[in-house]
């Protein structure tokens, strides 16, 4: 008698349920759902943290400039997302709120890692919560600490974090993480970085690449402020 697959077995209806290997197989469905997702790049320099991500046009009708995919959490912090944006949109601004109260109960911005916290920490409880399904979307989270020093940190659905020097994240994850090994100098400047992401990403995307996909911003470590790049900025550094 040949064994069932676990999907008929029913250790994927319950976000709660190990299958006999100790694996989540609802989570693992989620982490699927990111690597189908439109790629997202961070890198870290000494002069701050650039995001450049893809929006993944397709329809001719869309104006590209109402999709969005680097999103303002404070002042000093943003993000990029790839998976399933809408449950991106709700961790964003969950974010944005702590961000907030951080600032009218202490007078001051908050770091770049507590923000982390919080957003991995809702992401760990979705899997182990009946009734829940986990967040189908990866963030990267980059920003710079009260301190002045630039962070990059990547989460996925299951609630785990690490920091990176350059991360990407969604479809073409692992051809631009070959780019990014062999051509990332944490001496390179901030825009010298934002042109090597937009290299990889255009590397990624292949023939279909255009401006009009390309989501952009940075944080500066000299003003702290988070940036986004307009439509000409983006195209001359495409350029070059």
């Amino acid at each position: 008698m040949q064994p069932m697959p676990y999907q008929l077995m029913g250790y994927d209806r319950a976000i709660t349920m190990f299958s006999p290997e100790g694996r989540l197989l609802q989570v693992e469905y989620a982490k699927k759902t990111v690597r189908q997702g439109s790629t997202a790049i961070g890198i870290q320099v000494k002069e701050g943290v650039a995001l450049v991500a893809d929006k993944r046009i397709i329809d001719g009708l869309i104006v590209p400039e109402s999709v969005e995919k680097t999103f303002k959490i404070d002042d000093h912090i943003g993000a990029s997302a790839s998976g399933i944006l809408s449950d991106a949109r709700v961790l964003v601004e969950r974010a944005q709120l702590k961000a907030q109260q951080h600032r009218v109960t202490y007078d001051a911005p908050i770091d770049v890692l507590s923000i982390v916290k919080d957003v991995a920490n809702l992401k760990q409880i979705c899997t182990q919560t009946a009734g829940l399904r986990p967040f189908g979307v990866a963030l990267l989270i980059a920003g710079i600490d009260p301190d002045g020093t630039p962070k990059l940190y990547e989460t996925d659905p299951t609630g785990i974090f690490f920091q990176y020097k350059a991360a990407a994240i969604g479809e073409g994850e692992a051809e631009v993480e070959k780019i990014l090994k062999k051509q990332y100098k944490e001496e390179m400047s901030l825009m010298d970085a934002t042109k090597l992401c937009i290299k990889a990403l255009k590397k990624a995307i292949g023939e279909g690449f255009d401006v009009n996909r390309l989501d952009c911003a940075y944080i500066n470590v000299k003003d702290k402020k988070y940036t986004k790049l307009t439509k000409k900025e983006i195209e001359d550094l495409a350029k070059k």
